[in-house]
């Protein structure tokens, strides 16, 4: 994890974050943006909070897979242009430790190693992209809508164009970004945006069910099967067979992967210590 160190995770407690709401719930750690007034957009502060809130759950081991929600009737409007630009908007957090290196919330996402859903109720625009590309699966709601205006405001949504070119194809990106325009939930579902609808009474208890199925499997083939597709954008075509097939046998030779099996014989609920 670039962004925070184990120790300084361990030093904070995550009740006295500005911008967030959070919660352990056996294994599934709920983030919820909590600046609902200014449709949750982020300032530097409110990124760093993120990203600290991500690295507690990626040295966690209690913590097997992250829920991602938020306040208000808008998930998320993008970055806070006026707290970037202007240093005294911005309204630091003097419990937060200060990040190793200036934060990047796209890579913060990567770092987390853990799967993590998106819970969407509400418009997602701009820099709010950073948040719901960085998810693993995104379940969205049926009237949420989603675009990236940057274009519109003389600007380019630069660090999205990243994110989004992990999970759709360039020319899709392109004519996002070129566009400018809004588009459905059904739309980002059909085009691998989101992954799943669910409707609005029912979309809080379907993604804890989802989490939850996810928290029960084995937690060590979870992470390094999440390490192993992150590096695998590094890694050349012609060794990318020899790679996974070292991760494989790394993963057999766990401890996890002989209790799976003894617990597939035995007919009863694998016990997993990550190992």
């Amino acid at each position: 994890m670039r962004f925070y160190s184990k120790e300084a995770v361990q030093a904070f407690e995550l009740g006295r974050l500005k911008y967030l709401q959070t919660a352990l719930n056996g294994h599934v750690f709920t983030i919820t943006l909590a600046r609902p007034e200014k449709r949750n957009a982020f300032t530097p502060t409110m990124a760093e909070e993120i990203a600290f809130a991500l690295a507690y759950a990626h040295y966690t081991p209690a913590v097997r897979c992250v829920v991602l929600a938020a306040e208000g009737p808008v998930f998320c409007a993008g970055a806070d242009l006026n707290a970037f630009r202007d240093a005294a908007a911005d309204l630091k957090n003097p419990d937060l430790p200060l990040p190793q290196v200036p934060i990047t919330l796209g890579d913060a996402f990567i770092d987390l190693q853990k799967p993590c859903i998106a819970q969407v109720e509400g418009p997602v625009l701009a820099g709010g992209f950073l948040l719901l590309a960085g998810c693993t699966l995104v379940v969205s709601t049926p009237e949420a809508t989603f675009g990236l205006p940057e274009v519109k405001r003389g600007l380019w949504p630069m660090q999205v164009m990243a994110s989004l070119l992990r999970i759709l194809p360039p020319r899709r990106v392109l004519e996002l970004c070129l566009t400018g325009r809004s588009f459905s939930a059904q739309e980002a579902l059909a085009m691998g945006l989101v992954t799943g609808l669910s409707a609005p009474d029912q979309i809080g208890q379907e993604v804890q069910t989802l989490a939850k199925q996810i928290s029960e499997n084995a937690p060590l083939a979870i992470r390094v099967g999440m390490e192993t597709f992150n590096a695998l954008f590094e890694v050349p075509p012609t060794q990318q067979h020899a790679y996974l097939k070292a991760q494989l046998d790394r993963l057999v030779q766990s401890e996890d992967a002989r209790e799976g099996i003894a617990a597939f014989r035995e007919k009863r609920p694998p016990r997993w210590e990550g190992k």
